[in-house]
């Protein structure tokens, strides 16, 4: 389905020099972009040409569109919520959120926020607040297309686990059920809600933020790290949402060390020194 949707918008002219989706791509490590680096260096040469000028965008003459196609494309990538929950009568619901995130770790908490239309209700949001209970579960490469098609607007009575072909299995501390083919899934009970309202419309709800406590996580143990303890992202194989219709894959990645301030004050005061006995721009003119 994500294909289908995205070969609509480019056209069969574009489709055609797609290639083949390699499952058997593997993620590995490379070196940093800049291995060279130093304190003061700033951003490599080749990177924003000068000559070139920023354009700004007032979001107060953006329509909602506007402001969704610019936000969505730039903040990229991002994680994927597929959220599973049950309404107050316990009719279950499964759908895909990208405004999604992590808060902390004390306590474990994560964010899903729900944008809001005055033609319908998001079901999601709704069961969240009247049971207080739901799951998080991570989408993998293996069921994109399963997941994706949960997504569509469907009458509250739909059961998109039937939709979809994936498999309920039981949470132990919330009644919504976990995505048994999702590697790893987190149950989660409400921390906190907010609604939200544009500062010129405080009566207008638009958005929903919920923030959720992790009651605990079930991790395949296919993805575990050799130690146990972690999640081996190459093995876990996560998508994520950029912009329009369009979902990433992760497939190489670098480390960098966390600089530590011992480390960097020694090269800070040397920068530092250097400039002062220079000038400032403003005494050298």
């Amino acid at each position: 389905m994500l294909r289908t949707a995205a070969t609509r918008r480019i056209g069969p002219a574009l489709t055609r020099y797609r290639s083949q989706f390699n499952s058997q791509a593997a993620f590995k490590f490379t070196e940093p972009p800049n291995p060279k680096w130093t304190y003061g260096d700033g951003a490599s040469s080749q990177w924003l040409d000068p000559t070139i000028p920023r354009k700004s965008f007032d979001f107060s003459k953006l329509s909602s569109k506007d402001t969704y196609t610019l936000l969505t494309s730039a903040i990229v990538p991002r994680p994927i919520a597929f959220v599973s929950t049950l309404s107050a009568d316990g009719v279950p619901n499964l759908a895909p959120f990208s405004y999604f995130s992590m808060v902390g770790h004390i306590p474990p908490l994560v964010s899903v926020s729900f944008s809001l239309s005055q033609k319908r209700s998001k079901h999601s949001r709704e069961n969240i607040v009247a049971t207080g209970q739901f799951t998080v579960n991570i989408i993998s490469e293996a069921f994109a297309e399963a997941a994706n098609c949960t997504a569509a607007e469907a009458p509250a009575d739909v059961d998109e686990w039937i939709l979809s072909g994936l498999t309920m299995t039981p949470s132990r501390f919330v009644n919504p059920a976990c995505v048994r083919e999702s590697a790893v899934s987190l149950e989660c009970e409400l921390y906190f809600l907010k609604d939200l309202s544009p500062p010129d419309q405080p009566d207008l709800i638009t958005t929903t933020l919920a923030v959720g406590l992790i009651k605990t996580a079930h991790v395949h143990e296919s993805v575990l790290d050799a130690e146990g303890s972690a999640v081996d992202v190459g093995k876990l194989r996560p998508i994520s949402r950029l912009g329009g219709t369009t979902y990433a894959r992760l497939l190489e990645g670098f480390d960098l060390e966390r600089t530590s301030w011992k480390a960097a004050r020694p090269a800070y005061e040397t920068i530092l020194a250097s400039t002062t006995s220079k000038g400032s721009p403003a005494e050298s003119s």
